[in-house]
């Protein structure tokens, strides 16, 4: 059952959590420190098995329809799977949040909460921020709260460009990736911002959010600010040439690879300065 809860964690967007931890204690000019194993334990199965457990339960009607689901991009959950996943995303979470309540700022253990009940609330009821246009996008700006809540968690302001401008990135990554799933959605009645907008909609919408974030970027880190301007570029420029869900599809690969790379750019940067003692 462990690795088929790990599987159902999708270890290869751990990153997306991981990396996010990592950036924002190096931002605060640690490259290590003890009191950040808390949190690197937490956003790894724990946290990513509540993302995207809570959305497999959620999301049976499409994903059995899906035919990525199944494999590294998402389970394919059956209904007595259900129950389980309940229980080890409590029994795997609830510890971490009671052990933030009593040693981190009330600050950081707000956007701690924000950060675990957007997700939540992301594929859940009453809100389900999934099927409602915009609002899914929204919704994902909370893959940037670390960039927040650590900094706060250590007694460091958080650095907001690079905060805010991840935040809108996110936004314009979770339309994109959407654009392959127009299909499956519409057929099932969800209603993303990538099934209101449509595939060209969609390409004018994450080609907005992505300019956004290249600014915000540019104004912490030019390099990482023009890694992003290509990669995003690229994809929104494929989409705009040919607006069907086939080419977002056949782009989603690489979706995936854009943080390993933009984190590796921003990671290699902000180690090597503290170390020659640019940065503090």
């Amino acid at each position: 059952m462990l690795l088929r809860l790990i599987q159902i964690s999708r270890p290869v967007l751990w990153i997306n959590t991981i990396g996010t931890s990592v950036i924002a204690m190096w931002l605060g000019g640690d490259i290590w420190r003890w009191d950040i194993i808390p949190f690197l334990i937490w956003v790894t199965f724990p946290f990513n098995l509540l993302i995207y457990g809570i959305n497999d339960i959620f999301d049976q009607e499409t994903d059995n329809i899906n035919a990525r689901k199944g494999g590294m991009e998402g389970a394919k959950i059956s209904p007595r799977e259900v129950v389980p996943i309940f229980v080890a995303v409590a029994v795997t979470n609830i510890p971490f949040l009671i052990y933030f309540a009593f040693t981190v700022p009330p600050a950081a253990m707000a956007w701690i909460l924000a950060y675990g009940l957007f997700f939540y609330f992301y594929s859940s009821p009453p809100f389900r921020f999934k099927a409602r246009p915009v609002w899914d996008s929204v919704s994902n700006t909370d893959y940037a709260f670390p960039l927040v809540f650590i900094p706060l968690a250590f007694g460091h302001e958080p650095l907001w460009f690079a905060a805010i401008g991840l935040m809108v990135w996110s936004m314009a990554k979770h339309t994109f990736d959407a654009v392959q799933d127009i299909p499956q959605d519409s057929f099932v009645g969800i209603k993303t911002t990538a099934v209101w907008l449509g595939t060209k909609g969609s390409a004018y919408w994450v080609g907005f959010w992505w300019l956004i974030s290249t600014i915000l970027f540019a104004l912490v880190n030019i390099p990482v600010a023009i890694v992003n301007a290509v990669i995003a570029g690229y994809l929104t420029v494929a989409i705009f040439r040919k607006p069907v869900p086939e080419t977002g599809r056949k782009l989603y690969r690489l979706s995936i690879a854009f943080p390993y790379i933009a984190g590796t750019v921003a990671g290699v940067q902000l180690v090597a300065a503290m170390f020659i003692g640019i940065y503090p």
